[in-house]
Order: C-alpha cells, then structure tokens, then sequence
C-alpha cells in the first residue's frame, strides 16, 4: 500500500507540480505599445532590393528649381540622384560610399537646421544653394550607353550599402559640405563663408590630388576686361598698371588661400575676386603680362570638408569609406541615423 502511495506521489510531482516551478509565464504586450513600435520600424522600400528603417527621415521634400515644383522622395532614392550628380561614377566604390554618406549627412542636417529655407520642401536641387539632383532618365541620358547600366548600378551600390549611415559629431549630424578638389589641402568653413568655425571642418591636407584634371587651371584675361568685371561692383576701382603692385595678394589664409588681394585702390577678399573672374577656387596666384592677367588656379570648389578627388585618391590607395570620412571630417564617428 505505500508503495502504491509512493508511485502516485511521483506521478503527480513530476507531471503536475515541476512543470509548474520549470515554465515561465509569458509577458502580456500592450496592445497601443505594439501599434506605436510597428509603425515606427516600418521599412520604407526605395526599389526593388533597398530598403532601411528611417523612421523620422523616411521621405524627404525635394523642391525642383527648374519647374518650381515639389517632389516627395524616399531618403535613398533622392541620394541616387544626388551622387550620381556630384561625383564621376568611374571613382572608386569606397569613394562613392563616403561621397552618399557625406551627401546623406547634408541632407538630414538641412532638415534638422534649415527649416523654412525652402518654403515647405525640405532641401532644394540647386548645387549652388543645396547639393545637385538629377533624375535617373536625364542622368542615364548623358551616360555613354555601353556604361549607363553599369555606372547606375554602381552608384545604387554605394548608397544601398551604407543606407542609415550619417557623420556625426557629438552625436549630431554634421554640415557635410564636400568640393571636387582641394588642391592638395582643404580650407575651413570659416575663411570661405565667415561667422563659426566648425570644429569637424578643419584643413587637412590629401597626396595624389594633383593627378585629376581638376587640380590646376588657368584663367587669362586681359587687363581692360579684368577693370570692366571689376566696376560692376566696384565702379570706383582704378587700376596703375605702371605700378609694381598695382595687384597684390595682402593675405593668405591658413592652408594657402587668398583671403584677401588688392586691385589698384580696392581690397577684395578672395571668395569675392573668385566669383567676380570665374576662378575655380581661392587658391590662386596672379601674373601680370604686358596686356593680360594670367590667374594660376589650384583645385577646383570652396575647400571646405571632404574633397571628391582627394577621396578618390584615398581609396586608390587603400582608404576606406569610414577611413576617407574620418580623414576629411575631424573628430567624428560614422554612425546609424
């Protein structure tokens, strides 16, 4: 009889009362909890095989200054336009990368800082106030046709496989501005456009630059013309080419920019002299001939943060992507959005 006892005992000890004490009772989710968390990791598809989680960021504004015309776009999606606009599709893939990360970072940090800028788009396709745009049938167009499919794909490449990668400084997303070429050194923002000195745009210096076709070029002019685009601005500019330096360079920035050049009774900074005369960039020297103005150029763009061909030659030389960036950019991390 105790044994019967006994066996009946273990019976239930081990298919009533262990499996209580061995299984964990599962959590309840709230059910308004669960809505809040799909909605927010919703994925945003950008074609056929792209897709990230921008939550915040999942479309962006994108207004078209040709048609004054808005165009609602996925993140991505207008990046492939963006870097297939303002890099040459033959650098190579790890330049292109850093090139979609810098141009990413610019876009959610005008988002971020720039409300109001474009009325109620977000970001603008004019190279001159925001970064280019070009759309895929126009880019495919001026593309050789035994390389458009190639250069196309390339560029959907570089953007898909760093989607949600933006520089950051301090854990906020910085003014990525880029140029095509440095010249060999950058320049910081504050010698170009004034007021604060970002601390992650300082002057670094890139090898290899010099064998882009964008690195030097010349811009003669002769001395009656150079008077002439001078008084549009400057009506009372007089020039004694007689003199010894009847133009002269008064001060240099420090990675070797004019900051500031005289022309006869004027004082003008460098950026205002290269717009005035179409110089590519700052950083010039001038030599004055019997009847014209030889203006020697090095690099081509403002300088300022990360140089396209001085990229390029980063990962020609074994660079990565985040390795190119953090050379560009001081002090940052490559982080997701």
């Amino acid at each position: 009889m105790k044994k019967t006892i006994k066996y009946i005992f273990i019976f239930f000890l081990f298919v009533y009362i262990i499996p209580v004490f061995l299984t964990k009772k599962k959590p309840q989710n709230n059910n308004n909890e669960a809505k809040t968390e799909n909605v927010q990791t919703q994925d945003v598809t950008i074609d056929e095989n792209t897709s990230f989680n921008y939550k915040d960021f999942a479309t962006i504004k994108l207004y078209h200054k040709k048609n004054d015309e808005i165009e609602e776009l996925p993140l991505d999606k207008y990046l492939f336009g963006v870097v297939s606009a303002e890099i040459p599709a033959n650098y190579n893939i790890e330049a292109l990368k850093a090139q979609a990360i810098a141009a990413r970072t610019y876009t959610i940090y005008q988002i971020k800082n720039s409300k109001g800028k474009h009325d109620n788009a977000d970001i603008c396709d004019d190279y001159a106030c925001c970064q280019a745009w070009i759309s895929k049938e126009d880019r495919m167009e001026r593309w050789n046709e035994n390389e458009k499919e190639e250069n196309w794909e390339k560029i959907k490449k570089a953007v898909t496989e760093t989607a949600g990668l933006i520089v950051t400084y301090n854990g906020n997303p910085i003014d990525a501005f880029f140029h095509s070429n440095s010249g060999g050194t950058t320049e910081m923002a504050s010698n170009v456009w004034g007021g604060e000195n970002y601390p992650y745009l300082q002057s670094v210096e890139t090898s290899g630059e010099n064998e882009y076709s964008e690195y030097s070029s010349e811009v003669e002019i002769s001395k009656t013309e150079l008077i002439k685009k001078l008084k549009e601005k400057h009506p009372e500019v007089n020039i004694n080419f007689n003199e010894k330096d009847s133009i002269k360079i008064t001060e240099y920035t420090e990675s070797g920019r004019v900051r500031n050049i005289k022309f006869g009774n004027v004082e003008l900074s460098g950026t205002e002299t290269r717009s005035l005369l179409g110089l590519k960039s700052t950083n010039f020297s001038v030599e004055i001939g019997n009847e014209k103005i030889n203006f020697h150029v090095l690099g081509y763009g403002h300088g300022v943060g990360l140089s396209q061909t001085g990229a390029d030659s980063l990962a020609k030389q074994g660079y990565n992507y985040e390795q190119i960036l953090k050379h560009y950019y001081s002090g940052v991390e490559i982080t997701n959005i």
